[in-house]
């Protein structure tokens, strides 16, 4: 009797053995496949400037931890929003509703910055309209272009 006890047995474990390896390959498959070899990894930003003159507009990618992309300057623009980066805090929040700014004008320059930062989503857009914006735009150089006043006549 214990010669036919132990067989079933035997294939019971062989049985759960072969699932759980089963599931192991179809749980890992999937997560393969999206991360890939290619994969970067760390936080990823894409700056899209316009009309901020010549050599500063286009549209750039940035990867940081480790720093790569074809920005200008990966390594100034990572540490730009490493700096400024707050636990509870939006490192690329607009100015707040009500903020009286001073009624200045610096230039026509615009930006988007869209990816991922610290594990969020970021959608952002920059310009240059008033004192505030330009003090925005101004704490994220070199992430975004150095865009002086507009030249006088």
């Amino acid at each position: 009797m214990l010669q036919v006890t132990r067989t079933p047995a035997a294939r019971l474990l062989g049985a759960a053995a072969l699932s759980a390896a089963a599931l192991a390959s179809v749980c890992a498959a999937p997560s393969a496949a999206v991360a890939g070899p290619a994969a970067p990894e760390g936080d990823h930003l894409t700056v899209t400037v316009r009309d901020a003159g010549a050599g500063m507009d286009g549209t750039y990618q940035l990867y940081c931890h480790p720093a790569g992309g074809d920005h200008p300057d990966t390594e100034g623009a990572c540490a730009v929003v490493d700096r400024d980066t707050r636990w509870g805090q939006e490192v690329f929040a607009p100015v707040p509703e009500g903020t009286v700014c001073t009624m200045q004008y610096g230039g026509p320059a615009t930006a988007r910055v869209t990816g991922t930062w610290a594990g969020r989503p970021v959608d952002a857009t920059y310009d240059r309209r008033d004192g505030c914006e330009i003090s925005r735009w101004d704490r994220m150089v070199p992430l975004l272009p150095e865009v002086g006043a507009p030249a006088q006549s």
